[in-house]
Formats: structure tokens, C-alpha cells, sequence
């Protein structure tokens, strides 16, 4: 089975299974998709600058909780620091810290959303301070495999499921692609902006990113976009968008008082969104590399000639900074870390640094950058600085830690923990397979 067009143009162009998928709805109420984070907090200490809060919020985008939280507490952005950026739609337990007081903390009025506990500390979190996440997903509206009596429906079901599930784990669990949320979950174009950005076409990202009409958006969303892209009126447009796109208005009111200022519309934007631009194109060429590993045949969960292996840190995560390189003579070695989950068969990021692996699999990672026509001295933007991206390596196979799969109330509910960096969606389309695949 082929997978649906929004997956083929971010890369993901197949499966790992072969097993019929049994279709069914994500998030068809935010409760059926809950993430908790898995950090490493910074400890409590008494008369801290900062405050640690754990938080629940429900249909909030990080961005733009961050963005809202600031305005209800009067504070810079800045002041508010959080491990890992979440998605929109769904339940999500999260750790933030504030630099702000725990009168400020506590005082927090603001819609779907509530601290849940807090603590004084004397330090901000950061990105490494999230280790992964814990799922808690509802598949509704999942069919059974076929034409089968009604009173053999619920069974065919669990059996659809258990196939692929049985493959997945003789497999070693399953490819870790970029899951459509990396790229826009109702509007996937990151990977197009940062594609302009890599180019040099700095104000193809903004209009990119202010342009670009999708079906799925409302309709008054739509025209804007349409409206921009056709008269490129940006005093008009600061008028006429809607006020729930503030990131929008923000790049349209730069360009109306700065006139052919490109970089600095895109610098209106947050740091780590505007550095999500070029991730989000390396994330495409990433998932078309491993596309093209499990279409040849190549083990996902074993290592081959020519391939960089990631050996394991101290938390059992992949060390992206220290890739193995398999030759002859430690193949058979590493081959056995592999199997222990000590080590970590990768695929390219590309970047400005980065190196790729030799035999088979750097054949592949050398086809796909050549076809996309980018040089590592791309991902140096003079333009903006802050965005150039040395790229990395990263895993091609995970096992889902703490997995439970039981049939509840007429859902199919799976319950899982992944490292951070991964998509609980790219193991959902395993088992749901095709245009019925709700993001």
C-alpha cells in the first residue's frame, strides 16, 4: 500500500509492514492523545531566580503558549524557558520554567490550561533536559481487516492488529521518520521555507511562510494567503490577516516599516522556530534516505558494511556526536551492540559538517542529496547566521519502551514511551495505513 501524498512529499514513502492497516481516527478529541513529558528537572532550590512548573494545557502549540503566557504575565518571552516543542492539538504535561516569581506563576488565567505543581530553582531548563515522552493514544473508528460477520469484527480487529504488531517486533521496532508534525500538522511547508532558506531565497520564506494557502485551513485563512501572494500589499495585509496569526502579522508589519528587509521579517519569529525551517528540510531528506534503506532491503535494526552506528549515552539515548564507523573488522562487535540496544544504525542529517557513511548506505545518502542539488555550504546562511545547521546523525529504527495495547470502549488504545526527537505518529500509520491517517 501507498502511502497519502501529505506523507510522500516529506519522505515518507512506505511502510515497514506489510500488514493491512486498519485505518480509524487520531485525536478525534484532544483527551485521545496525551503526552507526558520524560525530563531531567532542575532540582528545587529555596530562594531560586527561577521557577519550575509542571503544567497541563490542551490544544496549546509551545510557540504559542510561550507567546500567550508572556503576555498574561506582563514578561518577556525570553523569561520562559521550556525542554520540548509540542504540537497543537491534544493533552500535554510538560515541564517550564520562569523567570518570575511563584506569585507570578501562580497567578496564570489563561484558557485550557493550569499548573500543576511548582518549586523555586536556581537555573533554567534547556533542550537536553528532556530525555522522552509518555503516550497515551486513542485510535477511533478502526476496522477490522476485510469483510467479516459483525459478530467477528472486534476479533478481526485485534488480529489486524496483532499483525502488525508481530512485525514490528521481529523488525526491532519501527523507522523513525520525521512525523508530519516536524513539517506543519495542518500546514506542512517548513520543510519548504527552510528549503528557500538554504538557497539563499530569503524572501521566498517569508512569503512562504505568510503565503501557501492549504484546504484544511478556514476559509478567511486561505484568502489572506491567497491575497498576499497576488498583491504583496504589506501594509494591506497587516489589516486584513487574521489576529489568531500574530507570527504572520508580525513578518507583514517588519516588511511594511523595513521595506525588502527578508532576514529581518524572519528574525520577528521565535529562535527555535526560525531553526526549525532548515531542520525541517534536513528532516525531509532524512525520511527520504531511510525510504530508499528499507525499499533495498538494507536492515534497519543491523548494521552493514559502510554504516555509522550511534553508541548508547548514560540514559540509553543515542550519541549523536560520536558515530562508529562499521569496517570488516569491528562488524561482527558491533553487530552485537546493535542487538543489545547499546548502538544505534543512523542516517545522515546533512549539513555544513557532516560526513556521510560509506557502502550501500552512503550510495543512498549521496543519491538523495545530489537530487535535491544542495552542498554542505548551503546550510551556511550568511543571510541568517543563527539558522546555518552543521547537521548530525540520527537513529533509523526505535523500540518503543513500556508498550500496552488493550481495546477500550470501542478504541484502540496504545500506550508507549519514545526518546525525545521521536513521532508517536510514524508508529501509529504502521498500524492505520493510508488517507484515512489523521494528524
Amino acid at each position: 500500500m501507498e502511502p497519502p501524498a501529505v506523507e510522500r512529499e516529506v519522505g515518507m514513502e512506505v511502510y515497514l509492514t506489510s500488514s493491512p492497516g486498519v485505518g480509524g481516527k487520531l485525536r478525534f478529541y484532544p483527551e485521545d492523545f496525551v503526552v507526558e513529558e520524560l525530563s531531567l528537572p532542575p532540582q528545587r532550590v529555596e530562594g531560586g531566580r527561577y521557577v519550575a512548573a509542571r503544567v497541563r494545557c490542551r490544544n496549546w502549540e509551545t510557540n504559542r503558549l510561550v507567546r500567550e503566557l508572556s503576555r498574561a504575565m506582563g514578561i518577556s518571552r525570553k523569561r520562559i524557558q521550556f525542554a520540548g516543542t509540542k504540537d497543537k492539538r491534544g493533552v500535554k504535561v510538560q515541564l517550564l520554567t520562569f523567570l518570575a516569581s511563584e506569585e507570578q506563576v501562580s497567578a496564570i488565567s489563561l484558557r485550557d490550561f493550569e499548573v500543576l505543581e511548582k518549586y523555586p530553582t536556581d537555573r533554567p531548563l534547556e533542550l537536553g533536559h528532556l530525555i522522552g515522552n509518555r503516550f497515551e493514544i486513542r485510535l477511533r473508528g478502526a476496522s477490522s481487516v476485510g469483510p467479516v460477520p459483525a459478530d467477528e469484527v472486534q476479533g478481526n480487529l485485534e488480529a489486524g492488529i496483532d499483525s502488525v504488531t508481530r512485525e514490528l517486533d521481529a523488525a526491532g521496532g519501527f523507522p523513525n521518520f520525521f512525523g508530519i508534525q516536524r513539517f506543519g500538522a495542518l500546514r506542512p511547508v517548513t520543510h519548504k521555507i527552510g528549503e528557500r532558506l538554504v538557497r539563499g531565497d530569503i524572501e521566498g520564506a517569508v512569503m512562504a511562510y505568510v503565503g501557501g494557502p492549504n484546504e484544511f485551513e478556514e476559509p478567511i485563512v486561505q484568502e489572506a494567503r491567497r491575497r498576499i501572494e497576488r498583491e504583496r500589499d504589506f501594509t494591506a495585509a497587516v489589516n486584513y490577516f487574521p489576529p489568531h496569526l500574530a507570527f504572520e502579522r508580525s513578518l507583514l508589519h517588519h516588511i511594511q516599516l523595513h521595506p525588502g528587509d527578508w532576514p529581518g521579517a524572519m528574525r520577528e519569529l521565535p529562535l527555535n522556530l526560525l531553526m526549525m525551517f532548515v531542520h525541517a528540510y534536513q528532516s525531509c531528506l532524512f525520511n527520504r534516505i531511510l525510504s530508499r534503506r528499507i525499499r533495498a532491503g538494507l536492515p534497519l535494526d543491523e548494521p552493514v558494511e559502510g554504516d555509522v552506528v550511534l553508541p548508547a549515552d548514560e540514559h540509553g539515548r543515542p550519541d549523536h556526536d560520536h558515530g562508529i564507523n562499521v569496517e570488516s573488522h569491528n562488524l561482527a562487535r558491533v553487530r552485537g551492540k546493535v542487538h543489545d540496544r547499546k548502538a544505534f544504525v543512523s542516517g545522515v542529517l546533512f549539513g555544513s559538517e557532516t560526513a556521510f557513511a560509506s557502502g550501500p548506505m552512503g550510495e543512498l545518502e549521496r543519491a538523495v542529496v545530489a537530487e535535491a542539488r544542495v552542498d554542505a555550504k548551503d546550510f551556511l546562511v550568511p543571510e541568517l547566521p543563527e539558522v546555518s545547521s552543521k547537521g548530525t546523525r540520527r537513529e533509523l529504527l526505535i523500540d518503543p519502551g513500556d508498550r500496552e495495547i488493550a481495546h477500550e470502549d470501542g478504541a484502540v488504545v496504545f500506550r508507549f514511551s519514545l526518546p525525545r526527537g521521536c513521532y508517536a505518529t510514524t508508529l501509529l500509520r504502521e498500524y492505520m495505513k493510508g488517507e484515512t491517517l489523521d494528524y
